[in-house]
């Protein structure tokens, strides 16, 4: 017999899963945590996330800012200045995040 696997397409089939297509993936949340406290330059974020390849954070960065989590403010000087900051939408995942920082403190670093 052949399993069938139920894929969700909209957020109104599990709103989790379409969340975590917006702020999911290996460095969305690790950027989102970052920018709570306000801007950054992609230099500073590139330092705080070192594992991350520069294309790689520079495409994570694209889509929180298609998906509205974030804004890119480019500064027209030399040498070019670019800042992330949290969109209001994004700031919202403020509380979520928080949780889910609390959550891991208490439930996986306790074990490390």
């Amino acid at each position: 017999m052949k399993k069938v696997e139920k894929r969700y397409w909209a957020a109104d089939d599990c709103p989790i899963t379409a969340a975590i297509d917006v702020m999911g993936g290996k460095w969305k949340p690790i950027i989102i945590w970052a920018l709570i406290n306000g801007n950054r330059r992609f230099g500073e974020l590139h330092k705080l996330i070192p594992g991350a390849a520069v294309k790689v954070l520079s495409r994570q960065l694209k889509e929180l800012e298609m998906d509205g989590i974030i804004t890119r403010t480019a500064y027209p000087e030399v040498p070019p200045r670019v800042e992330y900051d949290l969109t209001d939408k994004g700031k919202s995942l403020t509380e979520i995040m928080q949780s889910l920082s609390l959550w891991s403190q208490a439930n996986v670093l306790e074990r490390i």
